[in-house]
């Protein structure tokens, strides 16, 4: 559950303009996470969140931040794929991932944030993610690349 309110509140703050622990809370609460505020704190703290103004509207926001942060972040993604992720299958230019049971979409979230050129789209079951890549090399590139993720 973890995996997944964090992989969902990295996507919501690169939705929306979050201003306060408050307001991402009632975010998680309309997707059906009940969290408390100690709980929204801890996964700020430990995603290495910022608050940075907002260019279009001038107020504070949430979000990851540039070089070091970003490299947290792209620790903590792998961190997620690797908690969650048991098996890795290509088939033609279709990935199938199968996860530990409940943690599918929470994959499928550090997938798409992972921001892969050759990822067309993903879709996060239960204990599997379907992807769908641009040829049949770039699944088996992936493939590859994802298994290294798990050792």
């Amino acid at each position: 559950m973890k995996f997944q309110r964090q992989a969902k509140i990295l996507d919501l703050i690169e939705k929306h303009e979050i201003e306060t622990q408050e307001e991402l809370s009632e975010h998680l609460c309309r997707m059906g996470y009940n969290t408390t505020q100690a709980t929204v704190s801890r996964d700020i703290k430990e995603l290495r969140l910022i608050k940075i103004l907002s260019a279009e509207t001038g107020k504070y926001k949430y979000a990851v931040a540039s070089s070091e942060v970003e490299n947290s972040f792209t620790n903590r993604l792998k961190n997620i794929f690797k908690e969650c992720v048991t098996d890795i299958s290509a088939a033609q230019n279709m990935v199938v991932i199968k996860t530990l049971p409940g943690l599918g979409q929470a994959a499928a979230m550090a997938i798409d944030a992972m921001r892969n050129k050759s990822v067309v789209g993903t879709l996060g079951g239960d204990d599997t993610v379907f992807i769908v890549m641009r040829d049949a090399d770039a699944a088996e590139k992936f493939c590859s690349e994802a298994r290294t993720m798990l050792v």
